[in-house]
């Protein structure tokens, strides 16, 4: 039985795409073949082809995976790291003193 997967926001596909984008030029940037890269991250060509492509139903994992072989999975240390409205959330509630 196939997966199904949810509906996303245009601006997170658009978010994908543009992730799917950025792997494939920095694959082609190393000079490496989509079927060396399948190969070393251990996905079939087809699999590789849909993350380059910003397939929302690839999994997390296999784009971690991606970003390894290619030497940027250190820049995913940076996302969430300065959470911003969080931190002004927190303060809000610090600011409005014990109850």
């Amino acid at each position: 039985m196939p997966r199904s997967v949810p509906a996303i926001f245009p601006a997170q596909r658009r978010q994908l795409m543009a992730l799917g984008e950025r792997l494939r030029l920095a694959r082609k940037r190393r000079r490496l073949s989509a079927v060396l890269m399948a190969e070393r991250v251990g996905i079939s060509r087809d699999t590789l082809n849909r993350v380059e492509k910003g397939d929302p139903a690839v999994s997390l994992g296999i784009y971690l995976r991606v970003l390894r072989v290619l030497g940027l999975d250190t820049d995913l240390d940076l996302l969430g790291k300065d959470d911003v409205l969080g931190r002004k959330l927190q303060d809000m509630e610090l600011d409005r003193g014990p109850r």
